[in-house]
């Protein structure tokens, strides 16, 4: 039987061919494959909290930051536009213009403001030291600590445009929220893999918030309707009904993080608490920047120590202004403010969360006024894990 003879250089260029041609087929299939281990370029934060917890502070914190790209409350816009339906209605919505807000898709807000816009149609948008800087302003350099002022007077005329813009230039892009009662509505966010979603937890003690909301009640009042769902009726919560639906919330936000925690969740929950904050603000916050990736800068520590260190609490006309004060007395200023009557109905109505959070309840006007009587009990001292990532004791 004859035989046929190839060529040895023939065979070495039909493999080489082949392999290639299979390489090629591969890449270009794997490019249909969904490339679910590879990370988002951008790492998102969301500071989830509630009104008068001192998240406005918080927020302050991470959009001072020069990698931080920070919108507070951008879900303002859904429940304005969309106030006569209850907060659990308004759920999926909200996490909608917050998904597409940590893309940099701003093209969400064409539903809730139509009209030819600027900058400073933007709920809180002076909030933001990214829209007060380039690209978005060329008034401060990223690196500047701005001020709202500042930043309305010469920033509020640029177009709308420039918020998308600028969002796309920073490594971190971080939203502020307090309209989210439940965790497990943002379980389609923490699984989608474009996004690198980690969650602060922001909570303060209830009856501090109430002192708190007491300075804000007309402005809280539409919120108020809109939690308790009375059909667009705005509502004073005299007998704490919203504070009850508050405390609830963060007892299943919670829990939910830290009992049995979904394996999407781990090491992606960091539980804050405001009391803590602000006693010891640097290793605080030194925490949540290493959680969030990252790093303090010698400018925002001085610009960190300056205001947890002014004179006094604060006044009333500053209730939603970051200002310099006496942070400790922040925090401690419920206790000679409200009755004793007052007192014991919050703690009625948030007893479950005042445990739960590592707060002390007080059993007269004398343990409440004693401020030698610690109230925020030590974190190790709880029963419960505080967050899933790195506890500090």
């Amino acid at each position: 039987m004859a035989r046929i003879r190839i060529p040895s250089t023939i065979v070495i260029i039909f493999v080489t061919v082949q392999t290639g041609f299979l390489l090629f087929m591969y890449a270009r299939y794997s490019s249909f494959m969904p490339q679910s281990e590879e990370k988002p370029s951008q790492v998102h934060i969301l500071i989830l909290s509630s009104w008068r917890s001192g998240s406005s502070f918080v927020g302050q914190l991470f959009s001072q930051h020069p990698s931080v790209f920070y919108l507070m409350e951008p879900a303002w816009h859904v429940w304005v536009t969309m106030y006569q339906n209850s907060a659990k209605v308004l759920h999926m919505a909200v996490r909608d213009l917050v998904r597409s807000v940590f893309l940099c898709d701003m093209s969400v807000f064409d539903a809730y403001m139509p009209w030819k816009r600027n900058l400073s149609d933007l709920f809180q948008w002076a909030a933001s030291r990214a829209l007060c800087s380039a690209p978005a302003c060329d008034s401060f350099q990223r690196t500047d600590i701005t001020s709202e002022l500042a930043c309305k007077t010469l920033c509020g005329r640029y177009p709308f445009s420039k918020v998308e813009e600028a969002c796309k230039t920073y490594s971190h892009v971080v939203i502020k929220e307090v309209r989210f009662f439940d965790l497990k509505v943002l379980y389609p966010l923490l699984t989608d893999p474009s996004l690198n979603l980690k969650i602060i937890h922001l909570v303060r003690d209830p009856r501090a918030v109430v002192k708190s909301r007491e300075q804000s009640v007309k402005a809280l009042a539409r919120d108020n309707g809109i939690v308790l769902s009375t059909n667009g009726t705005k509502v004073e919560d005299g007998k704490y009904k919203v504070m009850q639906e508050v405390c609830r919330s963060h007892v299943q936000i919670y829990e939910t993080a830290t009992l049995k925690t979904p394996n999407f969740l781990k090491d992606r929950y960091l539980m804050v608490r405001f009391e803590d904050l602000v006693r010891d603000p640097l290793s605080e916050i030194s925490e949540m920047y290493k959680f969030a990736d990252l790093s303090l800068t010698p400018r925002l520590k001085s610009w960190i120590y300056n205001i947890t260190h002014g004179q006094g609490p604060g006044k009333k006309k500053e209730a939603f202004k970051i200002t310099s004060r006496d942070a400790v007395s922040v925090s401690q200023a419920w206790r000679n403010v409200l009755s004793f009557q007052k007192v014991k109905k919050i703690q009625e109505v948030c007893k479950g969360a005042i445990n739960i959070l590592g707060y002390q309840l007080v059993d007269s006007e004398k343990e409440q006024r004693d401020l030698t009587l610690d109230l925020v009990l030590p974190r190790r001292q709880n029963q419960f894990s505080w967050s899933s990532f790195n506890p500090k004791h």
